[in-house]
């Protein structure tokens, strides 16, 4: 069958831009945006840190717990139908946020609405662009998972202009809206490849067709027992340091910025200074893993999130702020891509569908405790310090479990 090497109407593409729709909307706003929100929550309510915190930090439980079946439904349900009905979930939450009035309805409204939602954005999305393209597969999963920094360097301070001009309840819901919006019209267009369009294994739309077929590269034979392996419980150190880190940091950034003495808006400007430097992380990973390989790039990502963190303890202006804020979203956009390529390299492709199940749900643990005991800390401490010197803690293993981690030809297995 004839390939025409350059098809600018190729469905695989209008997936990939609902893909990064998605994630623009999901992760970029709902899973960002929650430090913008706790101070002008708590001035209003009264609640302690550790309560509104609560609320972000079961989202990721709940995320996780549903999040392990996503992959058996998207077989069986089709990455459109789950989007269509499970993301618009977090436009559903939002638009409970706008309306609370207690502290049980805005953690329920959060943890639960908002983790049934966040659930369906990763495996749903991922293995649908997959279906579309094999040859340049990394990069379309690339600018799909870059809707999520540009979303997140928008959101944040487009949020805070929103609650300083309207009131919180107005940005929930103006965002709620925007969601359910966007999920639907981003969902319509997430659909499966039929096996008659989809594109062999190294032709893509505008990609050449070659002159004879690809032989490909043997695979790893897989690993038997991977939990009694060493390497999986290093990388189990890796997703949870990672997982910590992040949520801990995205949590409680905002709300440390203004108990510095700033603004609203300078620490919504932080936080999307994070999510806008992770885009440089997560491109710029492809080379640095090029010339380190992934074990000591991981190693030198989380010494960077180390030395950001070190550099918030010490803030006394705006500016460290800001270089804080650039260093940990570089450190944290190159985390996100190695520890996949890290466990992939480590265990090979048979089974890493239920090692990144095992991992990730470990990894939301993680970002669980986090989240929550930055408020829980500042509530009995006055300030964020302890919980940051345990970050930076933490910080420092994920490089000792990078260093101490091996692939299997340097491992001999």
């Amino acid at each position: 069958m004839a390939v025409r090497n350059k098809d600018p109407f190729f469905y695989g593409y209008y997936v990939v831009a609902a893909g990064f729709g998605i994630w623009f909307i999901g992760w970029g706003s709902y899973s960002i945006c929650f430090g913008v929100f706790l101070k002008p929550l708590i001035a209003e309510f009264g609640w302690s840190r550790a309560d509104t915190s609560l609320a972000y930090s079961s989202m990721f439980m709940v995320q996780a717990t549903i999040g392990i079946l996503m992959g058996w439904l998207t077989d069986r349900i089709g990455s459109r139908r789950l989007m269509l009905v499970f993301g618009s979930f977090i436009g559903i939450s939002y638009v409970l946020l706008s309306q609370v009035h207690a502290l049980w309805q805005f953690q329920l409204s959060y943890a639960l609405a908002g983790g049934i939602g966040t659930s369906v954005l990763n495996i749903p999305v991922i293995v649908a662009v997959s279906r579309w393209f094999k040859k340049r597969q990394g990069f379309m999963l690339g600018i799909v998972q870059a809707g999520a920094g540009i979303g997140g360097f928008i959101f944040p301070p487009l949020t805070g202009w929103i609650i300083l001009t309207y009131g919180w309840r107005e940005a929930y819901f103006y965002l709620g809206i925007c969601t359910l919006v966007i999920m639907f019209i981003c969902g319509w267009f997430l659909r499966s490849a039929p096996v008659n369009e989809r594109r062999p294994a190294a032709v893509d739309a505008g990609a050449a067709a070659p002159k004879k077929p690809l032989t490909p590269s043997k695979p790893l034979a897989p690993v038997r027992h991977p939990l009694l392996h060493g390497a999986f419980w290093l990388l189990l150190g890796i997703y949870g340091s990672f997982g910590f880190c992040r949520a801990t940091f995205l949590a409680h950034i905002a709300a440390y910025t203004q108990d510095l003495g700033f603004t609203l808006s300078d620490g919504a400007f932080i936080t999307a200074l994070i999510s806008g430097a992770s885009i440089a992380g997560r491109v710029g990973t492809g080379r640095l893993s090029d010339r380190l390989g992934n074990r000591s790039a991981l190693a030198v990502s989380f010494g960077i999130t180390t030395a950001a963190i070190l550099m918030a303890l010490a803030a006394n202006n705006l500016w460290i702020l800001y270089l804080f804020g650039l260093a940990f979203g570089f450190a944290w956009g190159a985390q996100a891509v190695l520890r996949f390529t890290a466990t992939s390299e480590v265990f090979g492709l048979s089974s890493l569908g239920i090692l990144l199940g095992l991992l990730s749900f470990v990894e939301a643990m993680a970002a669980m405790i986090g989240s929550y005991m930055g408020g829980y800390v500042f509530d009995h401490f006055g300030n964020y310090k302890p919980i940051f010197w345990a970050g930076a803690i933490i910080a420092v293993l994920g490089v000792i479990f990078s260093f101490f981690l091996r692939t299997r030809s340097q491992s001999g297995s």
